[in-house]
C-alpha cells in the first residue's frame, strides 16, 4: 500500500494548501517571540539611584543641573552611575536640615565627606526611564534584582516541564487559550509573586504550540521541503523579533507591551477549526479514513485528484520491528552515547549563547531598540546561508564554523572598549548571527543521529538541556556583570568555542540515509554514502492500456512496457517486463524477478543495481 510520502508526491508536496498552511504556522511561529526573549524589554533595567527626600526640594533651591545634583547628593557618583554605591545606597543625613550649603552640602552637614555613612534605599528608587518596566514597578534592583533572574528562569523552567509533561499530545486548544489567557492575566498581575506565576503557566504551554506548528508543517509538505520550511518557520521567528522592536519602541510601558503581544493570541484559536490534523499522525493512531478526509481537503486545495489507487494507507513503520526506547539506550553502545552528550551540550550551548547574547544586549550602554533591530536582522542571513550549504557542504563543518564564529565574536566583543561603539557591536552581530546558525542546525542534525525508534526520545532528552541552559542563564548574565560588566561574554566565548571543536566528532549526514537500527546509528561514521540506492517503479497508464513504468536510478529515468495486463489497483502482482537492453545486462543482479513486485499507481522501492542508468 503506498504511504504518506508517495500520495504527496501525487497531490503535491508544497501546493497552494500547503503554503497557505504554513503562512499561518509561521504568525504561530513569530507570536512565541515575546515569550522566549520579551525579556529584554519586559525587564529592561534603566539606570538608577535611592530617593532621598529632600533632595529635589534642596536642588531647587540651590538651583543645581541634574548632573550638579547627582555628584552632590549620590555616593560615587561618577557621571553615569555604574558602581553599586551609586544606585543602592544613599548618604545617613537628612537633606531637610534648614542651613546647608549649596556649594558642599555634605560638609555642612558632617564637616568630612569621608566619616559620611552610607545606608540602604529605604525610601525606595529614582529612575532615569520614561516608561516602566518590571524592575521600575516592582523595584527589581539591588538586594533583589536576583527576582528579575527568577522570572526569566521561570518561563524556561516551563518549557522544560511542560516539554516533558504535555509534549505534543495536548490538546491545541486548551494550550492555545491557556497561552492567551495567562499572557492577559500577567499584563495585569497586582504583584511580582502573581506575575511569576503567570508566566511560569505562559511556559507549560507556549514552547509545546511551538513546536507543534513546527511538526505540523513538517508533516504537511513532501520529503523534499521539509528542511527548507523547517528553517522558514525559524526564521518567521525572527521577523516576529522585529515586529517585537517596534512594538517595545511604540509602547515603552511594559503592561500594554503584555497585552499587545498577547491578544493576537486569541486569533490561533480559530487554527483548531481551520487546520486540520495531521494526516501522518492520524495514520500512526490507525485512523485511517481521518486521514484520508485529510488528503482529500489537501488534494482540493491543490487542485489536484487523488487518484484511486491511493485510497489505502500505510503507515511507514506498519512492517516495522516495534522496539520500545528507554534511556539506556541513549547510553548504552558507544557512538550514540558520545553523540548524545555532545548534542545535549550543544543543545546547553545554543540556548545559553542565544538568550544570553540578548539579555546582555538588555542592559548595555547603547541604545537598546537600534541594537536589538541590527541584531534580530543578522538571524536572516544566517538562515539563507544555511539553506545553500547544508546539503552542498554538509552540516558539521558550518557547525563548526558557526560556533567558532559565535565563540571568537564574543571574545572579541569583550576586549574592544564602549568608546568604539561600531568595532565593539559588529562582531556582537556576528555572534548573534553565528550562535542562530548553531539553533537551526542542531535541529536538523539531532533527528538524523537516532535510529527510528529512539529518535523521539533522543529529541526530547537532548533538546531538554536548551531549557536547563535558560534556566540558569538569567543568573549568568546578571550576576556575573556586577563583578564586570564583560565577563558574561568571556564565559560565552569559552562554551562557544568548545562546541564547536565538540561538533566536529559528530558523524556527518549529508547524504547518508536515516539510520533505523542500533547498529546504523552505530556505524554512521563509517557510511561514506547511502546503504542502498532505489529503485522507484510507478505505474503511469489506465489499466485498460499497456502499463508503462518509470525507472528512476540516480539522475536517470528509464521506461518498461508490460506485456501483461493484470497490475490491479490495490493488487500485489507479479508480472513479466520487457527492459531495454543495458537494464537487461544486470538483470540477474535483482533475483528471479527483477522488478520485484508491482502496485499499479504508486511507487514501490526495490534494490537499486550497482551500474546507474
Amino acid at each position: 500500500m503506498p504511504t504518506l510520502d508517495d500520495i504527496l508526491e501525487n497531490v503535491g508536496e508544497f501546493g497552494r494548501f500547503q503554503k497557505q498552511t504554513f503562512f499561518v504556522l509561521c504568525l504561530l511561529s513569530a507570536a512565541f517571540t515575546p515569550v522566549y526573549v520579551g525579556i529584554v524589554f519586559f525587564g529592561f533595567i534603566p539606570e538608577h539611584r535611592c530617593f532621598s527626600p529632600g533632595v529635589a526640594e534642596l536642588s531647587q533651591r540651590c538651583g543645581w543641573s541634574l548632573e550638579e545634583q547627582l555628584n552632590h547628593t549620590v555616593p560615587e557618583w561618577g557621571g553615569h552611575g555604574t558602581g553599586f554605591s551609586s544606585r543602592c545606597r544613599r548618604y545617613e543625613v537628612d537633606w531637610n536640615t534648614t542651613g546647608i550649603s549649596c556649594t558642599d552640602p555634605l560638609g555642612s552637614l558632617v564637616g568630612n565627606w569621608s566619616s559620611v555613612p552610607l545606608g540602604p534605599c529605604r525610601d525606595g528608587w529614582v529612575y532615569d526611564s520614561p516608561g516602566t518596566s518590571l524592575v521600575t514597578e516592582f523595584n527589581l534592583v539591588c538586594e533583589d534584582s536576583w527576582k528579575l533572574d527568577l522570572f526569566q528562569s521561570c518561563v524556561n523552567a516551563g518549557f522544560f516541564i511542560g516539554s516533558i509533561s504535555i509534549g505534543y499530545i495536548a490538546d491545541s486548544l486548551v494550550t492555545v487559550l491557556i497561552n492567551a489567557v495567562s499572557g492577559v492575566l500577567m499584563a495585569f498581575g497586582p504583584s511580582y509573586t502573581w506575575t511569576v506565576i503567570f508566566r511560569l503557566i505562559q511556559g507549560l504551554v507556549s514552547k509545546g504550540g511551538w513546536l507543534t506548528g513546527y511538526v505540523l508543517i513538517a508533516e504537511f509538505v513532501g520529503s523534499n521541503y521539509r528542511r527548507t520550511v523547517g528553517i522558514m518557520y525559524q526564521l518567521a521567528f525572527s521577523l516576529g523579533l522585529l515586529v517585537l522592536t517596534a512594538l517595545a519602541y511604540a509602547l515603552p510601558h511594559w503592561r500594554w507591551l503584555q497585552l499587545t503581544v498577547t491578544l493576537p493570541s486569541f486569533f490561533f484559536l480559530l487554527y483548531y477549526w481551520c487546520l486540520p490534523e495531521s494526516p501522518r499522525w492520524l495514520i500512526a493512531q490507525k485512523q485511517n479514513d481521518k486521514a484520508l478526509e485529510v488528503i482529500k481537503r489537501i488534494a482540493k486545495g491543490n487542485k489536484k485528484k487523488l487518484s484511486l489507487s491511493f485510497q489505502n494507507l500505510k503507515s511507514e513503520d506498519e512492517d516495522a520491528e516495534k522496539l520500545k526506547p528507554s534511556f539506556l539506550d541513549l547510553v548504552r553502545t558507544p557512538q550514540i552515547r558520545k553523540n548524545t552528550f555532545i548534542l545535549m551540550y550543544s543543545w546547553f550551548t545554543s540556548s545559553v549563547l542565544y538568550q544570553g547574547l540578548i539579555m546582555h544586549m538588555g542592559i548595555a550602554s547603547g541604545n537598546l531598540y537600534l541594537d536589538f533591530l541590527y541584531s534580530a536582522l543578522v538571524e536572516f542571513p544566517a538562515a539563507f546561508i544555511l539553506m545553500l550549504t547544508l546539503d552542498r557542504i554538509g552540516r558539521r563543518y558550518p557547525w563548526a564554523a558557526a560556533s567558532v564564529m559565535a565563540g571568537g565574536a564574543c571574545l572579541v566583543t569583550a576586549l574592544v572598549p564602549d568608546t568604539l561603539y561600531w568595532l565593539k557591536m559588529t562582531p556582537a552581530f556576528l555572534g548573534r548571527m553565528g550562535i542562530t546558525m548553531c539553533y537551526e542546525i542542531i535541529c536538523v542534525v539531532n533527528p538524523e543521529l537516532y535510529p527510528t525508534f529512539l529518535r523521539n526520545l533522543g529529541v526530547l532528552v537532548c533538546s531538554s538541556m536548551c531549557d536547563l541552559g535558560g534556566i540558569i542563564t538569567p543568573f549568568l548574565v546578571y550576576r556575573l556583570v556586577e563583578l564586570w560588566h564583560e565577563l558574561p561574554l568571556v564565559v560565552f566565548a569559552v562554551i562557544g568555542l568548545i562546541n564547536g571543536g565538540l561538533v566536529l566528532l559528530l558523524p556527518e549526514m549529508r547524504g547518508k540515509t536515516l539510520p533505523e537500527t542500533i547498529e546504523d546509528a552505530e556505524n554512521l561514521h563509517r557510511q561514506k554514502k547511502s546503504k542502498e540506492k532505489l529503485i522507484y517503479l510507478q505505474v503511469l497508464t489506465s489499466e485498460a492500456a499497456p502499463a508503462t513504468l518509470n525507472i528512476n536510478c540516480g539522475s536517470g529515468q528509464l521506461k518498461a512496457r508490460t506485456r501483461s495486463s493484470y497490475c490491479h489497483t490495490g493488487k500485489q502482482s507479479w508480472g513479466n517486463f520487457t527492459l531495454p537492453a543495458r537494464v537487461q545486462k544486470h538483470s540477474a543482479q535483482l533475483g528471479a524477478h527483477p522488478l520485484q513486485r508491482i502496485i499499479k499507481g504508486h511507487q514501490y522501492p526495490v534494490p537499486c543495481l550497482q551500474h546507474p542508468y
